[in-house]
């Protein structure tokens, strides 16, 4: 059984535009963190293989720091990478690939044609390609694996589906008819995990977010293969986070968005959505001043809407009077704990009648 940790779309020194200067340093640095904490599993998990998916760099300029932290992730001794570079980070002589010195265990595919490496020892042979500009041919289409006893692996920066796409397309039949045992694949920042004919194949998604677009936990697959089969299991790296939630707001907003909240959310950017129907709309200036140090940044946005009054249309010559005098009725005859839920329903039912989200 091979052992192996498969990653991608690391984009470090992404720019960060939406932060201030210093929100962004430290957003560069989180994503630091994390290419060290990869290394850290490579060691823990006892990986045999790492196949790194491309885009590991954001562009051409890279900062001594990045560079450092994934000399220090990859140099693992004899715990043989492969890298494919995409489309953010092309091989070309210009680049970090062609221009840096990287650790003797690592191994940078250099050409858009697939080429590959058999490593007998560990049972398997490695495929890969690399991107050599901003975009990539079908480089999979037509593409069939070596048949033999040799675990088949591949690492390529590739957009999966049917249409056409600039950056290396491959479809289901490209992938189900390629004979290769694993497929690990990087550009789409999304994770997903499956089998197409007789070839898995990962799509880890991004080990950092960086928009509120690549929200929830990141991280990298742990992968063990054998002929024919393979396990996959997604293995956070501990990233700051960024998260978007939908509170309903209430009358104190700020017990409410404390009750959603995780314990520790400081390195973390959230947007938080306030939302429900309320008497006073939230006092936006204030909740920012005692929320602003729990989070690395912090966007609030108001969505609610005022409380209507229950019977204001109870005389109106009209479905929605017809409603409110029923309800009436019903409300008037109920214990406490019953107008209590005719309330809410007669005041949900009002929302939907003017065409209002309704949020419970």
């Amino acid at each position: 059984m091979l052992r192996l940790i498969h990653a991608a779309d690391f984009h470090l020194d992404s720019p960060f535009a939406g932060h201030t200067p210093a929100q962004a340093a430290l957003c560069r640095a989180g994503q630091r963190e994390a290419v060290l904490r990869l290394g850290e599993q490579i060691q823990r998990l006892g990986c045999e293989l790492v196949l790194l998916a491309g885009d590991l760099f954001d562009g051409p300029e890279v900062y001594g720091q990045s560079l450092d932290a994934l000399r220090q992730a990859l140099d693992q001794g004899k715990t043989r990478v492969f890298i494919a570079p995409g489309n953010h980070d092309p091989y070309t002589l210009d680049s970090p690939w062609a221009k840096q010195a990287w650790p003797e265990n690592v191994h940078i595919f250099r050409t858009p044609e697939i080429t590959a490496v058999e490593l007998p020892e560990l049972g398997c042979r490695v495929y890969g390609a690399a991107f050599t500009g901003p975009i990539q041919g079908p480089v999979l289409r037509g593409f069939r694996a070596a048949e033999d006893d040799l675990v088949n692996l591949m690492v390529l920066h590739a957009d999966p589906g049917e249409g056409e796409s600039p950056y290396c397309p491959v479809s289901k039949a490209d992938i189900g008819g390629s004979g290769l045992d694993y497929l690990a694949l990087g550009h789409i920042h999304k994770r997903f995990a499956r089998k197409i004919g007789q070839t898995f194949v990962g799509m880890p998604g991004c080990t950092m977010g960086r928009g509120f677009d690549e929200t929830g936990e990141k991280g990298a697959y742990y992968v063990t293969a054998q002929k024919g089969d393979c396990q996959i299991r997604f293995v956070p790296l501990g990233a700051p986070r960024y998260e978007a939630l939908d509170i309903p707001a209430g009358e104190d907003a700020l017990s409410a968005v404390l009750s959603s909240l995780p314990e520790d959310t400081r390195r973390d950017h959230y947007r938080l959505r306030l939302t429900g129907s309320v008497s006073a709309p939230p006092d936006l200036d204030e909740l920012d001043a005692a929320l602003r140090g729990r989070f690395a940044s912090l966007e609030l946005r108001d969505q609610t809407v005022p409380v209507l009054p229950l019977w204001r249309d109870l005389e109106e010559n009209s479905l929605r009077g017809e409603f409110l005098r029923l309800l009436r009725q019903d409300y008037d005859a109920a214990d406490p704990e019953r107008r209590s839920l005719l309330e809410l329903a007669g005041q949900l039912t009002l929302e939907l009648m003017d065409g209002r989200e309704v949020s419970l």
